[in-house]
């Protein structure tokens, strides 16, 4: 009984994840660079999952979409107090920029929250995934491996074998 009330749990998260991502292209349409506020984000996505302070008083506010999604939103809110950027930052130009050396907090600040975080303790490193789409049709992870000094040893794209296409779904 214990697991089906998991199995139901879990399956209802998924879905608000999902349901979550498929409303934002409605709340993106709604805000305007230079007019929308920190309150009008803050209505139309929630709690971000982080703010981040920047130079001259700005802050960014992260909106993430792993484990279930594919995006994460970096929102920045000017000293003004209104949205000078939104970003959707799980993209190869971005993850270009991740290189051996970088620090692993420099990239959870580019990157956002990952989907998922695994430690190989026999190898020395953890794995930090994240799920986005290559194409419309393409689901990918990038891969960034970290050392055990928290510094990136290096980086990999592959197929999300967790995407539906790979599970039996459409």
């Amino acid at each position: 009984m214990l697991l089906i009330y998991r199995a139901a749990v879990i399956a209802t998260t998924v879905f608000s994840l999902l349901a979550l991502t498929a409303c934002d292209p409605q709340r993106i349409s709604e805000l305007k660079e230079g007019v929308s506020t920190e309150a009008d984000v803050r209505d139309r996505f929630g709690a971000p999952e982080n703010v981040w302070d920047e130079p001259g008083g700005a802050r960014t506010l992260e909106y993430n979409r792993q484990p279930a999604g594919q995006v994460n939103y970096m929102i920045t809110i000017g000293a003004d107090g209104h949205m000078t950027a939104l970003r959707q930052v799980l993209t190869p130009d971005t993850f270009a920029r991740v290189v051996p050396g970088m620090r692993m907090d420099e990239v959870r600040r580019m990157l956002g929250k990952p989907a998922k975080v695994t430690p190989y303790e026999l190898k020395k490193e953890t794995w930090a995934d994240w799920r986005f789409l290559a194409s419309p049709n393409q689901a990918q992870v990038f891969t960034v491996i970290y050392g055990p000094d928290q510094f990136v040893l290096r980086t990999q794209t592959g197929a999300d074998m967790d995407a539906p296409e790979f599970k039996g779904g459409k």
